[in-house]
């Protein structure tokens, strides 16, 4: 599905897009997060704010009771409302917490689509919620010179861990590319693709180590008792990795699509939140985005959204670099203790297993030497 709002480059041919993962707000939305979207938007001025899923924390207490649809809204109000204020047209994206507030992700979209900035879609032929295409055209509105992918990366899978991308938006996606092919004299139209969730080709780009290498990441599910790190040889430098992939356990294929053809330059994705790099795996990108929110695990003052932005003189390449709270604020937060807490708690409920087993066993050997203190003494 195609959106009738056409998005052109400026004048000079650049099209810049600011990408916002996993804000994972409340409705005490942090004064933190407020301040880092607002100053990266007036810093970096983008043409189109891409919002990659989790943008409200929708297992939060805070979200019971009440009337928890007013609450959503008047959370995406407040969440949006730096965006709309400037007029910057925004598109939407779910992730695998914001249909857990009890709202569907369908009703969310239609939040969204009360204001005249958002562009995204939703095709209720498609499997999901959010599966659309934003077409890029040239100043004069007459050409298309590039292609946004917004896919649907869906949330929990029966059984445990995330569900893939379905075969039938990856047909969609290929049936897209093909239509831009055929419209553009038989020549691929330069892409990108956001979504939620990565695919499992992320780990390409990882190099397997032994445990006590320094930095290794333990992994979990499909990469079970496996440790990684970056592959300095695929990824540049200046990214970090504190988590492991959290990607589906299928592939259903969706990277061999958007790597068959050469069209897309890089596919951009959140959903854990302490990850931010830039890989490189047969011709395509694979680019996380770490976390901007405040009120929920990230990288402390590390947070940040990513820039991307696109050129008409060199459409087969872009810039892209993040933008985070320390930059623009140094490394005072509102709350540090609140944000202590984020930054050291685990970020799975596999990740947890080992801290609590840690906990118990320190717990038990304070009671024990109780225990022999009250007999000795």
């Amino acid at each position: 599905m195609t959106s009738q709002r056409k998005l052109c480059v400026r004048p000079d041919g650049s099209f810049k897009i600011m990408q916002i993962a996993d804000l994972q707000e409340i409705p005490a939305i942090s004064p933190d997060t407020l301040k880092l979207m607002n100053a990266s938007l007036d810093r970096e001025k983008p043409d189109l704010v891409v919002f990659t899923g989790d943008q409200i924390k929708g297992y939060g207490i805070t979200f019971r009771g009440g009337d928890r649809k007013k609450k959503v809204e008047d959370t995406l109000h407040r969440l949006l409302e730096p965006v709309v204020k400037r007029n910057i047209p925004f598109a939407p994206l779910f992730g695998n917490h914001d249909g857990q507030v009890g709202c569907t992700n369908q009703e969310q979209m239609k939040m969204y689509q009360r204001y005249e900035q958002c562009v995204g879609m939703d095709d209720p032929a498609l499997p999901g919620c959010g599966t659309y295409d934003l077409p890029i055209y040239s100043n004069d509105g007459q050409k298309v010179l590039f292609n946004l992918y917004l896919i649907d990366s869906h949330g929990s899978a029966k059984g445990g861990g995330y569900a893939p991308v379905d075969p039938k938006q990856i047909e969609w996606y290929r049936a897209t590319r093909d239509r831009l092919i055929q419209e553009n004299g038989g020549q691929t139209v330069p892409s990108l693709v956001f979504q939620h969730i990565p695919v499992p080709e992320y780990y390409k780009v990882l190099q397997q180590v032994p445990h006590k290498t320094p930095g290794a990441v333990r992994a979990y599910r499909t990469h079970k008792n496996e440790f990684y790190i970056l592959n300095p040889d695929m990824v540049d430098k200046g990214g970090f990795m504190r988590e492991h992939p959290a990607i589906p356990d299928v592939n259903t294929g969706e990277f061999d699509a958007i790597a068959e053809k050469g069209d897309v330059l890089g596919m951009f994705v959140g959903h854990d939140h302490i990850n931010s790099f830039v890989g490189h795996y047969k011709n395509v990108d694979l680019v996380y985005t770490p976390g901007s929110g405040f009120n929920v695990y990230g990288p402390g003052v590390e947070r940040a959204v990513r820039i991307i932005e696109l050129h008409q003189e060199k459409p087969r390449s872009y810039d892209t670099h993040t933008l985070s709270f320390q930059e623009l604020f140094g490394k005072k937060v509102s709350n540090p203790i609140k944000d202590f807490f984020y930054v050291h708690s685990p970020t799975t409920p596999e990740a947890a297993v080992p801290l609590i087993v840690k906990t118990v066993g320190v717990i038990a050997a304070i009671v024990a030497l109780i225990i022999l203190l009250t007999k000795i003494l």
